[in-house]
């Protein structure tokens, strides 16, 4: 009987999951709700997707704050990235720089470059924890590794000062070489559905 209901979720979440992309977010909300509901963590974090951005819903931050939070407690790296923006910028919840490190630490270390990138720039600026530069390139480096642009020209001015690094003319040139090449492949990207 359990694989009979493993599959109706997962048929059911694949019907949000289309009709999401086809613009027929009435229909994705229906089947997501219930499905969120039970503790599904794509569900979870489709629906903050959808109250984030005002699909097929009003746009409502505190909602989105509140899927999101489900999602990301059961270690949906995505959704523990948008919260670390989340409490980053104050958007739905009051802003707090160490509530947002916390979030993208979870993500970062799970490998999300825009965390990694985003963890970086905190310890560089010393946003909810103390400014410590060897850190900020640990984190530029890893998203920087994984072709995150604004990381590579960040790593280039560490290199180029000497900043958490010894100073090194060649690899803040490769670095801000790298940044330049895939700043015009990656462009703005919006945030996506699980799929």
């Amino acid at each position: 009987m359990e694989l009979a209901s493993g599959v109706a979720v997962a048929a059911d979440f694949y019907k949000g999951l289309l009709a999401a992309q086809s613009g027929d977010f009435k229909t994705a909300l229906a089947e997501w709700t219930p499905l969120a509901e039970q503790g599904d963590y794509n569900a979870q974090y489709n629906l903050g997707i959808m109250y984030d951005n005002g699909q097929g819903v009003l746009e409502n931050d505190k909602t989105a704050v509140k899927w999101y939070t489900k999602a990301a407690e059961q270690g949906a790296s995505d959704a523990q990235y948008n919260l670390g923006v989340m409490y980053a910028n104050g958007i739905g919840v009051p802003e707090n720089d160490k509530t947002a490190v916390k979030w993208y630490t979870l993500a970062a270390e799970q490998g999300d470059a825009k965390a990694q990138y985003n963890l970086g720039l905190m310890y560089d600026n010393g946003r909810g924890v103390p400014e410590n530069d060897k850190t900020a390139v640990k984190w530029y480096t890893k998203a920087a590794e994984q072709g995150h642009a604004k990381a590579q020209s960040n790593l280039g001015v560490m290199y180029e000062y000497g900043s958490g690094v010894l100073t090194d003319n060649r690899r803040a040139y490769m670095w801000y070489n790298l940044a330049s090449y895939n700043v015009n492949e990656q462009g703005v990207k919006n945030k996506k559905y699980y799929s």
